[in-house]
């Protein structure tokens, strides 16, 4: 029998958002659970998904970060995580290099730049598969 306490997908998914978006700031967990009156581990806790996060608690992390509340619930559904976005885009963007990479390649205005830095990726990302 499971303990509905239990952290599910969707706890998982949103403390996958809220490690995203505390990185995309620049902020790290330490001051996260300062503004929050929490340890840095229990903010470990719920962005690995070990922890559920109460609605209250989640607003406090909204506000925190600079968020509406309601984007840490984009593409859920009712009974379960949708599928809206491959695992690799949520992974990339919970790691520190992959948030940093993104919000570097947004601010590069030049179509023609941003293909080439695309190519240059896509040359590495070969081989090193070619690598494995």
């Amino acid at each position: 029998m499971s303990d509905e306490r239990a952290a599910n997908a969707v706890d998982k998914k949103v403390g996958q958002r809220v490690r995203a978006r505390r990185l995309e700031i620049n902020m790290s967990q330490e001051r996260l659970a300062e503004l929050l009156g929490v340890t840095f581990q229990q903010v470990q806790k719920y962005e690995k998904g070990v922890n559920r996060i109460a609605v209250s608690r989640l607003l406090d992390i909204a506000n925190a970060l600079e968020i509406s509340a309601s984007r840490f619930f984009d593409g859920l559904e009712r009974r379960g995580v949708a599928e809206d976005a491959p695992d690799y885009v949520n992974d990339a963007l919970a790691t520190p290099e992959g948030a940093q990479l993104i919000a570097l390649y947004a601010g590069i205005k030049s179509p023609r730049v941003r293909r080439k830095v695309l190519d240059l990726v896509r040359a590495i990302a070969d081989e090193d598969g070619d690598k494995r």
